[in-house]
């Protein structure tokens, strides 16, 4: 069946296909990159399904794309049509996840294999975030590790984003209405990028977003999500642990650093980031503020070092709140993959 991307009015490639998906991950891989094929947002596949009478809240598309387990068919169902897929290609989808869950050994514990439960006035129920509460010892050479074993190419099919955007929803970042893919750099330090790290004080042993060398910084895959004018959601996307958004860290011995977390939910001020030209105009320099709070995102202690931690703190202008944004394009399928 022949599509188009919002927005565009030629016709573009086919959908793309489930039928190489042989795991869970590897089936929810194709749901994702099917959703972003669509240039759909969240929301509007939410409206979307409504108008085939399938509740289908943003929330829940946000948390179950997020996991690694197998969704299940009621989902299948709703979000491929939701994505304008005709009947037979529906059907398609449900077979191959027949398929799957024929071959793989039933969840246990709190795994969980679908979307989450939907209460009766269809906002899902919180889910935890334990896909990226991972130790600091895991971090980095564990990364590098599933790129060689997993490879980028098989967690997106890398289909190319328009030339021209239908519309600016960040004021001077040329970012798509659906989204980008992008790598956020400190401004006075290039060569670093934000991603992965850890607390170096010890206090907080999960996973934190700091600075580090981009030629070390290959997982997780940045995305930025509009939610409204100047307002994005900053999901790290990564082949093992799914989709984890960026969140403020309110209290605790984490407090004011930010941690992925796979309870993505567009409501969530936590996870919303405003982003603001910064400096003389036409400079594509940034400050990134946190909006359940108004402060600044900034390096802690204004460490300039790789493996410095990302902290919210007072605006004040000072070099280490300035972020160059970089769009960069969907990761690209290896030459010679069919």
């Amino acid at each position: 069946m022949s599509q188009r991307r919002a927005g565009s009015t030629e016709p573009s490639a086919e959908p793309p296909q489930p039928a190489h998906a042989s795991t869970p991950a590897e089936f929810a891989a194709a749901l994702r990159t099917l959703r972003l094929w669509t240039g759909l947002t969240y929301r509007q596949l939410e409206d979307k399904a409504a108008a085939h009478t399938d509740p289908l809240p943003a929330s829940t598309v946000a948390t179950t794309l997020g996991r690694t387990t197998l969704p299940r068919e009621r989902f299948v169902v709703a979000f491929t049509r939701a994505c304008g897929l005709s009947e037979e290609d529906v059907r398609q989808w449900l077979e191959v996840r027949r398929r799957i869950a024929t071959e793989e050994p039933a969840p246990t514990g709190d795994e969980g294999g679908d979307d989450r439960d939907v209460s009766t006035n269809g906002v899902s129920a919180p889910a935890h975030a334990s896909r990226w509460r991972q130790a600091a010892a895991l971090l980095g050479a564990a990364s590098i590790a599933v790129v060689g074993t997993l490879g980028v190419d098989s967690f997106f099919n890398g289909t190319p984003a328009p030339a021209t955007p239908p519309s600016l929803p960040v004021t001077g970042l040329r970012m798509l209405a659906v989204g980008s893919w992008a790598r956020i750099h400190p401004a006075r330090a290039p060569e670093l990028c934000l991603t992965e790290g850890r607390d170096r004080t010890g206090r907080y042993r999960t996973a934190v977003t700091a600075q580090r060398l981009c030629t070390k910084a290959v997982l997780p895959l940045v995305f930025l999500e509009p939610l409204g004018k100047d307002t994005v959601q900053i999901q790290w996307h990564h082949p093992k642990y799914g989709i984890g958004c960026l969140t403020v860290l309110m209290k605790g011995p984490g407090r004011d650093l930010l941690e992925p977390r796979d309870d993505c939910a567009d409501d969530n001020r936590a996870q919303q980031f405003r982003i603001e030209p910064f400096g003389p105009p036409a400079t594509a320099h940034f400050r990134i503020r946190p909006v359940a709070t108004g402060r600044c995102l900034s390096l802690r202690d204004q460490d300039t070092k790789d493996g410095s931690e990302v902290v919210q703190g007072r605006c004040s202008g000072a070099a280490d709140q300035d972020f160059l944004i970089e769009l960069i394009s969907p990761p690209q399928v290896a030459a010679g993959r069919t």
